[in-house]
């Protein structure tokens, strides 16, 4: 049994890690380091699927107080996790998922692909509706420089799933219930608003003479700081509406299939973004950059990688770990590495039993790229300090990447 949480030596701030420092590689660990020396950090939590980022470390969460660091998050505000169960069973299952692979992919735009304006599932269903017509109507208020010309995009990529390790899934529980799961973020949009911000940091006096200037603050109580404030907020909405819209259609494709299916209530995480939250008394801004609130109850959504299967989790609230738990498995090797470690021949075999692309495009996605999913999970639902409980686990049956 481990004994997480570890304390990071060489730290400032209380630094606490549910991973083996042998096992993180060493940039890594001096950029958790790093953030540990801020002088706004009061709590750095380090989660199992830990792994280099830019700017500050995937797999942390950082409680600031009176300061929040827009790189803490990434470009990529709000991107999270959505699922929804199924009354489907592996018995309803054809011999080949490949029809509903190629419905899905031509119902939801991949890559670098998008809608021909607003999708019509923004302008039909009455819930959808309502939040599009709250977001697309406050654009205009953002407050980040230049980004009007990002707005005929914002409204094309709405219900759209991008690249890299988003992806489109159809699962399997151990009880052979078959679920839907996706995950996206908040497209080009929230890159633009991340990086103008971004910038507008490291510009400021206050920034200068730190060790990272990735690691650039906004401080309370400043213009600066607000106009952030307000245009993350938006864009944690947008990634929320961006994979709601995109199960839409993805159920939409699933009934033309399955005329009989019906769906249970949905799932949503952000593992991007951030929160105002206590702890100890003290009011704090928490950035999750791949980390999920796992507060008591919580109802949490961990992937692995297209091949490996995922976790539905519950938070046990454990104030310790700041409510939080791991966004996935966690890369453990760049996507560069990837392409020259393996091969497609190696991609087909990791990915036996999966409908998915098997090709060069997505090599950097095999599942040998990224850590042990089992492991990770041991390490936060075992020892005198778990962060959260297994619900369900899920087998990938079908997988779409951009």
């Amino acid at each position: 049994m481990n004994e997480y949480p570890i304390a990071l030596p060489g730290a400032r701030a209380d630094t606490l890690m549910w991973a083996e420092p042998g096992e993180i590689e060493p940039a890594a660990l001096d950029q958790l380091r790093n953030i540990s020396k801020l002088p706004w950090v009061e709590k750095l939590r380090v989660m199992p699927d830990v792994h280099l980022g830019k700017g500050a470390t995937v797999g942390s969460v950082i409680a600031m107080r009176d300061a929040v660091a827009p790189a803490a998050v990434g470009v990529d505000i709000g991107c999270g996790m959505a699922a929804v169960q199924t009354d489907l069973t592996m018995d309803d299952l054809p011999d080949s998922l490949a029809p509903l692979r190629a419905g899905i992919e031509q119902a939801v735009p991949v890559g670098f692909n998008a809608h021909n304006g607003v999708t019509d599932v923004l302008r039909k269903q009455w819930p959808l509706k309502r939040e599009a017509d709250r977001l697309f109507g406050s654009f205009d208020a953002l407050r980040a420089p230049k980004i009007a010309e990002r707005e005929g995009r914002m409204h094309a990529q709405c219900g759209s799933l991008g690249g890299g390790n988003h992806f489109i899934e159809v699962c399997a529980d151990d009880d052979g219930s078959i679920w839907l799961m996706l995950h996206s973020g908040s497209r080009n949009i929230g890159n633009e608003l991340a990086r103008r911000h971004i910038e507008t940091a490291r510009t400021l006096e206050h920034n200068l003479g730190l060790p990272d200037r990735d690691l650039a603050v906004f401080l309370a109580g400043t213009d600066e700081m607000s106009a952030y404030l307000h245009d993350l907020y938006w864009a944690q909405d947008y990634a929320r509406l961006n994979r709601a819209a995109m199960m839409a259609l993805v159920k939409a494709v699933v009934v033309e299939h399955f005329p009989q299916v019906t769906f249970r209530s949905e799932v949503q995480c952000h593992h991007n973004y951030v929160a105002e939250e206590t702890y100890d008394g003290v009011d704090v801004i928490v950035t999750r950059k791949g980390a999920i609130r796992a507060g008591s109850g919580d109802l949490g959504l961990i992937p692995g990688s297209m091949g490996t299967g995922s976790f539905v989790v519950r938070g046990l609230g454990n104030e310790q770990g700041l409510c939080s738990a791991s966004h996935g498995a966690g890369r453990r090797m760049s996507r560069t590495k990837a392409k020259k470690t393996f091969t497609v021949d190696d991609l087909a075999a990791q990915t036996v039993g999966v409908e998915c692309r098997k090709d060069r495009g997505v090599l950097d996605e095999i599942p040998g790229a990224y850590k042990d999913l089992q492991q990770v999970i041991d390490a936060q639902t075992t020892g005198p300090s778990p962060l959260v409980e297994v619900v369900a686990r899920l087998t990938t049956l079908m997988c779409v990447k951009g």
